[in-house]
């Protein structure tokens, strides 16, 4: 248990900064610590990151024993795109988890990295997340950063944080967006009827998440739009299209796809969308400065061949 008694130099701070440069952990482990209720303020749980710290606040720090935990290796294949000594850039697949959790625990991506590097990942975002940085959904595919050391993984963290990282996202939605170009800015909380959902809610619920989309190409019934990421809140694109009525192709929780399939499509196209078995979305680029050079990094990746029929493979 830590205790603090704020000064003049950290008034009108936040929170989790302010911590910061109290405490020898990172940003990303103080920041899980608030979440978990671990710090009061002048006797009083304080679970919000923005909460703008006053002089002479007493603030309680308690650091949680650390669990023990056996992540299993498993031999799953990682395309690693791009590897030094610092930083791992991967395309992931779509149909694999990225960390263990909810009844899966050993047919993850972190299952994998463990199986490929051993104990050689960062350690920042928990025991139970070596390397992970950032996340995509489950059958989400493309580009992702994997710390190899804490120092990577702070700066990366940060760099995420202060939107210094440019993600990219190619996506076919239901219908052409008009108008074609736009940015969409809600707030989006978790579901209180459904845990496992995100959903727009009214300030000051939840957090702000900012979007900006670009139709690429319109087809009869379908468009590929790019999506660039402000932020990274849970399910941000998919919850932001289906908010603006054209959901993502393949979306069973946000789009009624079933019965869109149903009432739009045909022949070929009816096909290949009944044979597709995830959400439409591709991480297909990534640019951030190297966390330890400050070299300019940019990768980008082809949508997957499940993808490209959507685009080519019906008239």
């Amino acid at each position: 248990m830590y205790n603090f008694t704020i000064d003049a130099s950290l008034a009108k701070t936040r929170l989790d900064k302010a911590l910061t440069s109290l405490m020898n952990l990172s940003r990303s482990k103080l920041q899980a610590i608030i979440r978990a209720g671990n710090v009061s303020i002048n006797m009083k749980i304080v679970q919000d990151l923005d909460y703008i710290i006053s002089e002479n606040d007493n603030i309680t720090v308690i650091i949680p024993e650390a669990k023990t935990i056996d992540i299993k290796p498993t031999a799953i294949p990682i395309n690693i795109v791009y590897e030094d000594d610092d930083i791992i850039v991967i395309d992931k697949q779509a149909g694999l988890t990225v960390h263990p959790g909810a009844g899966n625990y050993d047919d993850t991506l972190v299952n994998a990295l463990v199986s490929h590097y051993g104990k050689s990942l960062s350690k920042t975002g928990g025991i139970d997340r070596p390397g992970i940085v950032h996340r995509l959904d489950r059958d989400t595919s493309g580009l992702m950063i994997i710390a190899k050391n804490d120092v990577s993984h702070v700066k990366l963290s940060e760099a995420i944080a202060n939107r210094h990282v440019n993600r990219c996202y190619k996506a076919f939605v239901w219908g052409n967006i008009m108008p074609p170009a736009g940015t969409i800015t809600t707030n989006i909380a978790r579901s209180t009827k459904d845990r496992t959902r995100m959903t727009i809610v009214h300030p000051p619920r939840g957090k702000v998440a900012t979007t900006h989309y670009e139709t690429l190409e319109s087809m009869q019934y379908i468009s590929l739009v790019e999506c660039k990421l402000d932020t990274g809140r849970t399910h941000q694109i998919r919850v932001h299209m289906s908010h603006i009525g054209h959901s993502i192709v393949g979306d069973p929780v946000y789009g009624h796809n079933a019965r869109k399939i149903a009432y739009y499509a045909s022949g070929k196209l009816k096909e290949i969308l009944h044979d597709l078995k995830r959400q439409a979305l591709h991480s297909y680029k990534l640019e951030f400065e190297h966390p330890i050079t400050g070299e300019r990094m940019s990768f980008v990746s082809e949508l997957p061949e499940e993808l490209k029929v959507l685009a080519i493979g019906y008239d």
